[in-house]
């Protein structure tokens, strides 16, 4: 397959390749629940996904005293690892990733999840071999920030025009703006179709057959 457009892929974890958003918007308001914080809404939680953990909850718990966010963060992971639930990978997304590793793409991941959280993820999933590079929100400037993307692009030496960002956010899609690289949007995970298409990604997919289908066609 000829590369119309792009050599590096880089998608988001959380809500693009893994099913996790209701589990982490639920864990947000348990941990709200557990310092007797003001707990959001279902749509207020889910906005602050693919943040860092530190910005996510400053906006989750805008009450809260910055001296205790150590204390909801660790609630948080509490209610996300000790008694979260097995999350798994979106229908489709391995033969996606595989097909898109055997046409000579470069695959990437940037995320608002840990290193620590990113590697587990990846070694659950045993999709640690398709990545070429990985970052996350604890080793640099969190989402919107472009610096995900340019380090990646630095570490693989790609160029960001032939770079596309891809997540269900649109912390990623203005990321992806702010660094000059291409987006796609996804609506299967925490932001919903209106606020993705007003960042004008090139195309925004309803699955990750359609996803997968359009990477084939376009990419």
């Amino acid at each position: 397959m000829a590369r119309q457009q792009f050599d590096l892929i880089v998608f988001d974890w959380d809500g693009t390749l893994m099913d996790s958003t209701a589990h982490i918007t639920r864990s947000i308001q348990a941990a709200c629940r557990d310092l007797s914080l003001p707990v959001p809404a279902d749509e207020a939680a889910s906005y602050v996904i693919g943040l860092g953990l530190r910005d996510a909850l400053q906006i989750a718990a805008p009450t809260l005293d910055p001296v205790d966010y150590p204390k909801l963060a660790e609630r948080y992971r509490f209610h996300y690892l000790i008694k979260g639930e097995q999350t798994e990978l979106f229908d489709g997304v391995r033969p996606m990733l595989q097909n898109l590793r055997d046409e000579g793409y470069l695959l990437a991941v940037a995320t608002g999840k840990s290193r620590v959280g990113l590697n587990r993820a990846l070694d659950q999933s045993r999709l640690t071999s398709l990545f070429d590079g990985t970052r996350c929100a604890d080793e640099t400037f969190s989402k919107p920030h472009p610096a995900m993307l340019h380090e990646l692009t630095r570490e693989l030496g790609q160029d960001v025009s032939r770079t596309v960002m891809i997540g269900d956010t649109t912390h990623d899609l203005q990321m992806a703006k702010n660094a000059g690289a291409a987006s796609i949007g996804v609506t299967y995970g925490a932001h919903p179709a209106k606020s993705l298409h007003a960042l004008e990604p090139l195309f925004v997919a309803e699955n990750v057959t359609s996803l997968g289908d359009w990477l084939r066609e376009h990419a």
